[in-house]
């Protein structure tokens, strides 16, 4: 996937002006805080919980090597295959060879993000081997050649407009003049015709929520049917998953499904929560003949020991998205690359480096509300001030942001200066907020006025109110 993380600016430009997406974000904006909202409500225990979710993570990375080569052996013990893959390119291959060797013409995919972070699809494509997206949100996003704009809800930014006229653009062996009343009518359509292409696929390639140490197990959780059928259908399943994913037993794999769909969606637990474990056993009525794992680094074992640590917790539920302001107005493909929103501002420049990614970590309001949200507690915000030090030390930063700074950090070290620098301004912009007590124009400050307005001071600085009030308690 081509990265545009660099033009972020001009993405979030667009976003802003685009009605349909900012019609979307606004039908979607209420409906995830408030089911989540709603599911904490129901489970008491909901704050242990996210200890112990954060717990399990630190722990696992912590040992990491230990559980990889113990969830290594219990694959390998149930029949599977392990694939270690160190980079993109390791990872491309090694699914391309399994697909080779198994003669495949067709592959079915399951919901994956770390399959687009691997550009799977292109690489097939381009050795004459044919993907089909079976998630009904990629399903529509591969038709109309775009990106998914969220880690959850991959066409989260599409309106039912724009679903109707992508499948009678593609469908058009359909009828014309068939009518789409409801929402089951898309699903119904989109069901139809996929079943077909579960039946003749060769290979069947999905991600994994989940990697199970105890048991050699890959878990996946969805809400439809398809990733099943991907996984048990074919001859061959591939199950893509970075290190991370590893987790040391059933019970703590348990522990962190409870978390997850709560978190993401609303629900008590998603409607399938899958665990494979091997091939088909004789005497199994279904599943693929090969089971194999491409397991992927691609960064990540970089990540031990440094800050950026904590991000390797992450259980990919999207609630810091779907809390996030900045994410709520510019919609995922903003972010110009797979992950979007505030785990997509601390982990692309992990991935593809600050010189390309730098804006991300800009792209924030530093409320708090996505690390108040994540269900093992990673935290977003300080990590995204890490990475603009990055920014900052390495002159990436633009001059103008520099030199203010400098400007800044010149008088903050002067008290005196300071604050009388901060009282004047004050006062001043007190004056031109007027009544309404908003600016709408001030110089310097173009970018912001362009689209709203200045909340203007009260006319005191905290310093000035902190010592009037200690002075009136006196």
């Amino acid at each position: 996937m081509l990265a545009t993380s660099p033009a972020f600016k001009e993405n979030a430009s667009r976003a802003m002006a685009d009605p349909g997406l900012q019609k979307a974000l606004a039908r979607t904006r209420p409906q995830n805080p408030a089911k989540r909202a709603a599911a904490v409500a129901g489970l008491p225990e909901f704050e242990q919980l996210r200890d112990i979710g954060r717990d399990i993570k630190n722990h696992t990375l912590a040992h990491l090597d230990f559980y990889l080569e113990e969830w290594e052996a219990n694959v390998l013990a149930s029949g599977g295959h392990v694939h270690w893959c160190s980079t993109a390119d390791d990872a491309r291959a090694a699914v391309l060879k399994i697909c080779q060797a198994a003669g495949a013409r067709t592959v079915t995919k399951g919901k994956s993000m770390v399959s687009e972070e691997l550009a799977i699809n292109d690489h097939l494509e381009k050795h004459g081997i044919k993907p089909i997206e079976t998630d009904l949100g990629e399903y529509i996003l591969q038709i109309r050649n775009e990106a998914p704009s969220h880690i959850i809800g991959p066409a989260f930014h599409l309106n039912r407009e724009d679903w109707e006229e992508s499948f009678r653009a593609v469908h058009t062996h359909l009828p014309k003049d068939r009518v789409f009343a409801e929402k089951k009518d898309i699903q119904a359509e989109a069901r139809t015709l996929l079943r077909d292409k579960f039946l003749a696929a060769d290979v069947g390639i999905t991600g994994a929520n989940f990697l199970i140490a105890e048991t050699g197990s890959s878990v996946i959780v969805t809400n439809e049917g398809n990733g099943d059928l991907t996984q048990t259908i074919p001859r061959v399943h591939i199950a893509l998953a970075t290190i991370e994913k590893i987790v040391p037993t059933l019970e703590d794999a348990t522990s962190l499904l409870r978390l997850l769909a709560r978190s993401a969606t609303g629900q008590d637990f998603s409607v399938y929560t899958t665990f494979s474990t091997g091939g088909r056993r004789p005497g199994d009525l279904d599943g693929p003949e090969e089971y194999h794992v491409v397991i992927v680094d691609n960064g990540r074992s970089a990540m031990i020991g440094t800050e950026f640590q904590d991000m390797l917790r992450c259980i990919r539920c999207a609630a810091c998205m779907n809390h996030c302001p900045v994410y709520q107005t510019v919609g995922g493909h903003a972010y110009g690359w797979v992950y979007p929103g505030p785990m997509g501002s601390v982990l692309t420049p992990t991935l593809i480096g600050v010189d390309k990614a730098g804006h991300l970590p800009n792209a924030s309001t530093f409320c708090g509300k996505c690390e108040s949200v994540c269900p093992v507690k990673i935290p977003l915000p300080k990590m995204m001030r890490h990475w603009r030090e990055r920014e900052f030390e390495r002159h990436l930063s633009p001059a103008t942001t520099r030199t203010n700074l400098a400007v800044w950090a010149w008088v903050a070290r002067r008290p005196q200066l300071y604050r009388l620098a901060t009282g004047m301004a004050a006062r001043l912009l007190k004056l031109v907020g007027g009544s309404k007590g908003r600016i709408a124009s001030l110089p310097f400050a173009g970018s912001w006025t362009k689209t709203r307005d200045l909340p203007a001071p009260e006319g005191e600085t905290f310093f000035t109110r902190y010592a009037r009030m200690q002075r009136d308690e006196a």
